[in-house]
């Protein structure tokens, strides 16, 4: 049975802290490899402006390439209308039933996890590898995580890691405003945006 890594996301931009969780849940969970899935248009982020989508893809790639069991998939991309984790899960799952599933995720979603379109067939299709945030307690976390676990009949990992705790939406305003993301980004994705002039007037 094969054991892949699914990080999900907007990534945008990627930084540093996707890139940490991907690698340590490639370590601690013995993962075939980690796919990078940037999503093209998520129901809980109905404002975002989706002009970035080819570029957000560009900067994964830049981002990944030098990990050899990183990879990328364009899956969300493209749907039409909203991308939602259940069915992207199952397709998989149907596709590639040779395969075990480990959703990478946040402490900060799995907070909101109820709340997820079908979040019972999420759970049904995949291991929840949940990552720990600074500023959430780990008390707080395991009451959440058995929760999840009773609800839904879950089964979910903790992410044993050290987090970055740093928001693309933060480096965004970063960016906006002249300042330095370097260490935060990858020197290649810098690059990228600004010769691309991603998050700013051209």
């Amino acid at each position: 049975m094969r054991k892949v890594g699914i990080m999900g996301g907007t990534f945008d931009p990627i930084h540093i802290g996707h890139l940490i969780l991907g690698e340590n849940a490639y370590l601690q969970f013995g993962l075939d490899k980690v796919v990078f899935m940037p999503s093209g248009n998520p129901p809980h982020k109905k404002d975002r402006d989706g002009g970035t989508d080819l570029q957000r893809m560009d900067m994964v790639k830049l981002a990944i390439a030098s990990n050899t069991h990183f990879e990328i998939s364009d899956i969300e991309m493209n749907e039409e209308g909203y991308t939602y984790t259940y069915r992207t899960l199952e397709k998989l799952v149907k596709e590639h039933p040779d395969t075990e599933y480990y959703f990478i995720i946040g402490a900060d979603s799995l907070f909101y996890f109820d709340t997820w379109k079908n979040p019972q067939r999420i759970a049904d299709a995949c291991t929840l590898v949940v990552a720990t945030r600074n500023h959430t307690s780990d008390e707080k976390l395991d009451e959440k995580i058995e929760f999840v676990r009773k609800r839904f009949n879950a089964t979910i990992e903790k992410l044993d890691t050290e987090n970055i705790d740093c928001s693309s939406s933060q480096i965004r305003s970063w960016i906006k405003e002249g300042h330095t993301v370097k260490y935060y980004v990858p020197d290649t994705v810098i690059n990228y945006i600004h010769t691309y002039h991603v998050y700013s007037e051209k």
